[in-house]
């Protein structure tokens, strides 16, 4: 359907009204999807958009956009996931699989024939003609495809998997898949955890004393070293602006006599740390005119010019600090500078200085001659520096179920005891399973399942038990899900997916006030996402210029949390979700952001 380029009729912002009806209408089409999950696909206050649109076979075509991103799709009244929606929910759908040579023929607009679909081992998932279903490519569960089955399974196998088996209408890399952030579908490996092998893992956590549920999470073994001594001082190839640091009051007397006690010593070569500092404050100057601005760049903020250029420029090992230098402030030596007739800086805007002329023939850098060991250096980081977001994968996070004692009965005519986990589909397929197979369907309400002691027993509260004798096919699903123990799967980029109880902690932000009415921002949990706290914090010191810590977690094992001076939640979430790209709905506190300035 969307193989070909379609026609925007409008784009306009849901209404508050239309977003509630289509969160009702989510939930009546997928009832699997739980509370949460509703508020994720449509949520309250994030922008969420209608575009109204034309095939080019001339269907009306609805999308729901959320951030630009097409989650939902409507045609004839019937609402249809997106790959995007899928990537998330991947057990949305009952899901068959193909090949990956066959991707490029659905994105083309051909439907999926039967002699491309893989039969697994445990069989075909039961669906019926006309079901609405995910295509995936073997060995990854991330859907690739919508469609509708044109046969029921016991169909598909009594044609010996012959003829059309999905009219395909909506595939990775079309026209729609291309209206959003044209993402690639992430690695979503098989459930291959046991429940024997789960519960014996869960008896070992309760025996070992002290220990924390999350150290099944494999870490860096670069983060468990001793984090008593973490800082954000030296080794770590940036540099604290001045300003900041002489208005903070956080740091107190004890960094002001440790830097008093650095001045005083002096170096094997005779030169106080002071000397030494002007000298790489010249050469990291002098490095990035020569070897790093462009004259097209010009004019150029001073501040951005210390931030992405100079400190590029700081070799390997060394800590560029304008403040343990004579000039003490960058206008003061970018004054230096320009009575030495190397740059000409000027005030474009009030308050704010930019560099709009510099003289590449000056003789200071003509002779400058950039080390063999920086240059080494400086490139390899560079390199790292540029790769690092395109090196880190967002880990797939799955949402998973445990058949506790109480639902025990519920689950056994499947096979199921109690310790089992199961997915949300599989909660789904074998619901409906148990309720036709006892014959609970209502005869006069199909929408109605009759409510037998087992279910009464499982899923009614005790005031319950004489008042409600039928439940509709989505509030017994929805009880189903919300009695069963939670658990969660990451599944780290090459690694193998690791299964544990309970839900996934988001990243947590939170601002915090110190002495002298100064502000910090504290991130918890960066490590349950894979993502090193050093370098995070690194970054976030090269992009605001304020010096920040590493300290030991409370209350955490093995566990850190970074301190940043100031309210930064919104070089945070850039960091967080464009170049790490991690999902919004793991990150939490990202709404205490203060309100950006209009310029006027």
């Amino acid at each position: 359907m969307f193989s070909k380029a379609f026609r925007v009729k409008s784009n306009t912002a849901i209404k508050g009204s239309d977003r509630r009806k289509l969160r009702a209408e989510v939930a009546a089409t997928f009832p699997t999807l739980s509370s949460e999950q509703l508020s994720e696909l449509v949520p309250n206050k994030e922008e969420l958009t209608v575009v109204k649109l034309y095939a080019h076979k001339g269907d009306a075509v609805t999308v729901y956009a959320n951030n630009k991103n097409p989650v939902l799709f409507e045609m004839e009244k019937i609402l249809y996931p997106t790959v995007y929606t899928l990537w998330s929910y991947p057990d949305l759908l009952p899901a068959f699989s193909t090949w990956p040579s066959v991707l490029q023929k659905l994105a083309g607009g051909a439907d999926l024939m039967l002699p491309g679909v893989m039969v697994p081992s445990f069989g075909l998932p039961e669906v019926q003609q006309g079901a609405l279903c995910a295509i995936t490519l073997v060995g990854n569960r991330a859907p690739v495809a919508v469609g509708v089955a044109t046969m029921s399974t016991a169909e598909m196998l009594a044609a010996g998997m012959k003829g059309k088996g999905f009219a395909v209408l909506h595939a990775h890399t079309d026209h729609l898949w291309g209206f959003g952030d044209k993402s690639y579908p992430p690695t979503i490996a098989p459930l291959v955890a046991e429940p024997a092998e789960l519960e014996s893992t869960d008896d070992d956590d309760k025996d070992e004393e002290g220990r924390e549920p999350d150290s099944h999470l494999s870490i860096d073994p670069s983060l468990q070293r001793d984090v008593g001594n973490w800082s954000l001082r030296e080794g770590d190839g940036c540099a604290r602006l001045t300003e900041e640091e002489e208005e903070s009051g956080e740091t107190g007397a004890a960094e002001g006599a440790e830097d008093t006690t650095k001045v005083q010593q002096e170096t094997e070569d005779g030169r106080t740390p002071q000397e030494q500092m002007d000298q790489l404050l010249h050469q990291c100057f002098l490095h990035a005119l020569k070897c790093k601005v462009k004259k097209s760049e010009l004019p150029l903020l001073t501040s951005t010019f210390l931030r992405n250029h100079m400190f590029s420029c700081c070799p390997e090992g060394q800590q560029l600090d304008i403040k343990k230098s004579s000039y003490k402030k960058l206008s003061k030596f970018l004054q230096y500078m320009q009575q030495q007739q190397i740059v000409q800086v000027k005030e474009l805007n009030k308050g704010v200085e930019s560099i709009v002329d510099v003289d590449w023939k000056h003789s200071d850098i003509k002779s400058f001659v950039v080390p063999e060991m920086l240059s080494v250096v400086s490139t390899a980081e560079e390199s790292k520096c540029s790769d690092r977001e395109q090196l880190y994968h967002a880990p797939e996070i799955t949402p998973l179920y445990g058949v506790s004692a109480k639902m025990a009965p519920l689950f056994q005519e499947s096979g199921h005891k109690k310790g089992s986990i199961l997915s949300s589909s599989d909660v789904r397929n074998i619901i409906i399973s148990y309720v036709k197979t006892n014959e609970l369907v209502d005869e006069t309400n199909k929408n109605f399942v009759k409510v037998n002691p087992i279910l009464c027993d499982c899923l009614l509260d005790k005031s319950e038990h004489d008042e409600i004798l039928k439940l509709k096919w989505d509030d017994l699903l929805s009880r189903c899900l919300e009695r069963l123990q939670p658990y969660h799967q990451v599944t780290f980029f090459g690694h193998e997916p690791i299964v544990r109880k309970g839900t996934l902690d988001p990243i947590d932000i939170t601002i915090a006030q110190r002495s002298s009415n100064k502000k910090v921002t504290i991130i918890k949990n960066l490590e349950l996402y894979g993502l090193d706290p050093q370098l995070v914090a690194n970054s976030l010191q090269q992009r605001v210029q304020a010096s920040g810590t590493i300290n030991p977690l409370p209350g955490a094992k093995d566990r850190v949390q970074v301190q940043i001076q100031g309210n930064q939640i919104n070089h945070l979430a850039k960091l967080l979700l464009e170049e790490y790209r991690l999902p919004r709905k793991y990150i939490q506190g990202l709404e205490k952001a203060p309100k950006l300035s209009r310029k006027k």
